[in-house]
């Protein structure tokens, strides 16, 4: 049996060696027709903390390594831009 391949974006990273990945899906309403954009959170396992808040990365099923990692990290598609912040103290009056 093939193993799942997902590709989404990483929404925390703030745990030892665990991502979570946001997996966006698009179906259709079984009687509307309208198009849903649905999105599923996955935890990942990243040994090696490469993946960062904001990235784009693929997952692959793997065998259980804790009790919500069914995942681990395959590869980093995209890695995230420099975040621009606003903060009061940037504006000046």
């Amino acid at each position: 049996m093939p193993k799942r391949v997902l590709q989404g974006t990483v929404v925390s990273d703030k745990t030892a060696q665990t991502i979570v990945v946001s997996v966006a899906r698009t179906t259709r309403h079984p009687i509307y027709g309208k198009i849903q954009r649905t999105s599923k959170k996955f935890h990942a396992h990243n040994p090696a903390g490469t993946a960062k808040l904001g990235d784009v990365v693929e997952i692959v099923e793997c065998k259980p390594v804790s009790k919500l990692k069914r995942f681990e990290l395959h590869r980093v598609v995209q890695a995230a831009g420099l975040m621009v912040t606003d903060n009061a103290s940037d504006v000046q009056a």
